[in-house]
C-alpha cells in the first residue's frame, strides 16, 4: 500500500456523492478526514443540492459547487472546472463519488494524491486506489465510504454523523410549526417511482397519528413530487401543512429537524432525519435495507420479503408487490412499538 506521506498534506479536496442521501451516509468518513488532518483546508466539490446540505458543517472549510447542469456542462464545462481546481494547488483527492468522472477531474487537476475505489474503470487514474469487492456491496454504506479513508489511515474515534444548521434556520422552522407534536410524512423518493410507498396510505397513517396522538402531519418533498402531496392532503381527514416542493434544501432540513417522527420511503430526507437523530419509521421495497438503513438507533424498517426485492430499479416492472403488501396497519404497528420506546 502507497504511503500518502501525510506531512505534506496541508490542503485536501473531496468529491462527495450527488445524491442527498449518499451524501450524508459520507459524513463519517468526512468526519474522519478532519479528524486525522485537523489543521488542513478540506474543501468538499458537490452539486447545487448536495452543496446547501453541507453549508456550515464542521467536516469541511468551504463547499465548492460543480453544477453539471449549469456552467460546467459537457466536456468543456468539466475541464474548466478541474482546471480551476488546479491553480487552488490541492495536496490530496479524496473520492466518495464512484464515477470515472471524478477520477478524470482530479487528474487533470494535477492533485499529486488521488485516493477512491477502483470502480467505473478508473484505476489507473488514482495513485492511491481502494480494491471494491463483494464486502462493499453488501456493508452499509457508510462503512463503504469509511473503508475509502480507513485503508490509508485516515480514521475517527467515532463514527460521528450529524448535520449543520444555523439557528436562523430553526428560527425559520419554529415560525412555520404548530406547538402541537409534528410528524414528517416524506412519501417521495428522487431515484424513482419503485421506492415509493402509496399517497393514500400515507394520509391514512398521517390520521392515525392525528386523532390517537395529536401530531400535525407536514408534508415534504422536492419539486417533482408536488402532485404526491396534494394527494396526500386532498384525502386526509385531518389538517396537514403542505410543504411539498415549496422549501429549499435548507428549509426542509430544518422541518425535518423539528420534528418527532418522520415517516418516509427509502429516500435522502431519510438519511437527513438520521444525522438529526429523528425517529424514523422508513419503508423499504426495490432496495436493500441492510445497505441504506437509517444509520442511527432510533429507526423502524417496514417491509415484506418477496422473491423479486431488492431489485434496485426505479420503476417496477411487473406488479410493485414489495410496496403494494405493505399496509396501513403494517405502518402503524410499527410507529406504535417505536411510540412506546421513545415516549
Amino acid at each position: 500500500m502507497k504511503n500518502l506521506e501525510p506531512e505534506k498534506i496541508r490542503r485536501i479536496v473531496i468529491r462527495t456523492a450527488n445524491w442527498i442521501g449518499d451524501a450524508v451516509m459520507t459524513l463519517p468518513a468526512m468526519m474522519a478526514v478532519r479528524e486525522t488532518y485537523p489543521d488542513a483546508h478540506i474543501a468538499v466539490v458537490a452539486n447545487p443540492l448536495v452543496a446547501q446540505l453541507l453549508e456550515n458543517h464542521p467536516g469541511c472549510d468551504e463547499v465548492i459547487v460543480y453544477n453539471k447542469r449549469g456552467e460546467h456542462s459537457g466536456v468543456f464545462g468539466m475541464l474548466r472546472f478541474a482546471f480551476a481546481l488546479r491553480r487552488r494547488k490541492f495536496d490530496c483527492a479524496i473520492l466518495f463519488q464512484y464515477a470515472i468522472e471524478a477520477g478524470v477531474m482530479t487528474a487533470l487537476a494535477g492533485i499529486p494524491r488521488r485516493l477512491g475505489f477502483t470502480t467505473d474503470g478508473r484505476r489507473f487514474l488514482l495513485t492511491h486506489s481502494v480494491p471494491f469487492g463483494e464486502t462493499e456491496k453488501t456493508v452499509h454504506q457508510t462503512d463503504a465510504f469509511l473503508r475509502i479513508v480507513n485503508h490509508y489511515d485516515i480514521t475517527a474515534a467515532d463514527k460521528v454523523q450529524a448535520l449543520a444548521l444555523f439557528e436562523s434556520e430553526r428560527v425559520w422552522a419554529k415560525e412555520r410549526l404548530p406547538e402541537s407534536p409534528v410528524v414528517v410524512i416524506n412519501p417521495g423518493a428522487a431515484y424513482g417511482s419503485a421506492k415509493r410507498w402509496y399517497p393514500e396510505r400515507f394520509a391514512a397513517v398521517a390520521d392515525f397519528l392525528a386523532k390517537e396522538r395529536g401530531m400535525t402531519a407536514v408534508l415534504i418533498g422536492g419539486p417533482a413530487e408536488v402532485e404526491v402531496g396534494k394527494d396526500i392532503a386532498a384525502v386526509m381527514q385531518s389538517p396537514a401543512l403542505n410543504f411539498v416542493g415549496k422549501t429549499s434544501v435548507r428549509q426542509m432540513m430544518s422541518l425535518i429537524d423539528a420534528a418527532s417522527l418522520m415517516i418516509t420511503n427509502d429516500s435522502g430526507p431519510m438519511h437527513v432525519a438520521a444525522a438529526f437523530n429523528v425517529p424514523i419509521v422508513a419503508i423499504f421495497g426495490p432496495t436493500n435495507h441492510t445497505t441504506t438503513s437509517p444509520f442511527t438507533d432510533s429507526y423502524r424498517i417496514v417491509r415484506h420479503d418477496v422473491g423479486c426485492s431488492p431489485c434496485m430499479l426505479r420503476e417496477c416492472p411487473t406488479d410493485h408487490r414489495c410496496m403494494d403488501r405493505v399496509t396501513v396497519d403494517d405502518v402503524i404497528e410499527a410507529v406504535e412499538s417505536f411510540m412506546l420506546e421513545i415516549n
